[in-house]
């Protein structure tokens, strides 16, 4: 890696409402937490957060609302280094909410309120090409309008410019809209939604990346947690290995996985290197609480990088 890259985000801001407990509870139960957490979140927000802490130069484009939340959702970001002008305030919309729920286990459960994340339109999108246009890579999700992702999309083939979607949350989509992406990285979850087909394990992964190929998908990797990862393109598939942890918290590990990954690859590192580095990024991002606080300093990661078994 000799360069540092210049990572455009376009997609979600959230607050994150984190409750931990032992168990979930069942329909029409009540049970007590252990603790709550009110931290910064979104899938967007949180894969521009582990650009910036790997070392990119990171912008953002997004929708909050004007609530309280909005301008220290903009605060937040300035104090991360992230470039916030196309960081808009939207008059009616509440912020993008994420209340989510950890177990005893370290898993998660997760509901997203959009609010003005869904504001995020194309024209958005045009009032930033400017910016746009620098970028070494744009990276999107689907917590904002699939008009928007399509369209910026097609923007970034159209001028050239690399990028990555994680299609996330898990939802049907047209694959030809996705064909424009030069990366799709869904989880196991969002890999069944596109492709249509279980996908439990590496064998089961490496079935759907195939069919999403032939679907006309350029380069799919899903990510399999504490299986590592397998990545699907022209040449074939390729399982590449994780790095064991014992987790305390998996929530915004797979977005750990994308912001890094953008980093690494738009640095210069070769595929196979970008996604074990990557790899090696979110298993760390999972021992601690939280999403964007739990994401690791570059430093941080070079020490567990050199150490690997």
């Amino acid at each position: 890696m000799n360069r540092q890259p210049h990572i455009v985000v376009v997609g979600s801001a959230n607050v994150d409402l984190t409750t931990f407990t032992d168990h979930f509870p069942r329909p029409g139960e009540t049970i007590f937490g252990r603790a709550f957490h009110l931290g910064f979140g979104g899938k967007g927000a949180n894969q521009a957060v582990a650009a910036r802490l790997c070392g990119a130069r990171v912008s953002m484009v997004a929708r909050v609302g004007d609530d309280l939340f909005g301008p220290a959702t903009i605060q937040n970001f300035a104090a991360s280094g992230i470039d916030a002008r196309h960081v808009l305030i939207t008059p009616g919309a509440s912020s993008g909410v994420a209340p989510i729920f950890v177990d005893s286990s370290g898993q998660n459960r997760i509901i997203v309120v959009k609010g003005a994340n869904d504001r995020l339109l194309p024209a958005d999108v045009d009032a930033a090409a400017d910016l746009l246009r620098s970028a070494d890579c744009i990276v999107l999700q689907l917590e904002i309008p699939l008009e928007t992702v399509y369209y910026t999309l097609r923007f970034a083939r159209r001028h050239g410019i690399p990028s990555i979607l994680n299609p996330a949350p898990g939802q049907a989509l047209s694959l030809g809209e996705l064909a424009f992406a030069d990366y799709v990285i869904p989880n196991e979850t969002e890999a069944e939604a596109l492709g249509g087909m279980p996908v439990r394990n590496p064998d089961e992964a490496r079935a759907c990346a195939l069919a999403l190929l032939s679907g006309g998908l350029a380069r799919v990797i899903v990510t399999l947690g504490a299986n590592g990862a397998l990545c699907a393109g022209p040449e074939g598939c390729r399982h590449v290995a994780p790095f064991a942890v014992e987790p305390v918290d998996t929530t915004g590990a797979g977005d750990a996985f994308i912001g890094s990954f953008a980093f690494f690859l738009a640095s210069g590192c070769k595929e196979g290197e970008a996604i074990s580095r990557a790899n090696v990024y979110a298993a760390l991002s999972t021992l601690a609480a939280g999403t964007q606080s739990s994401f690791v300093t570059m430093e941080r990661f070079e020490a567990a990088w050199a150490g690997r078994g």
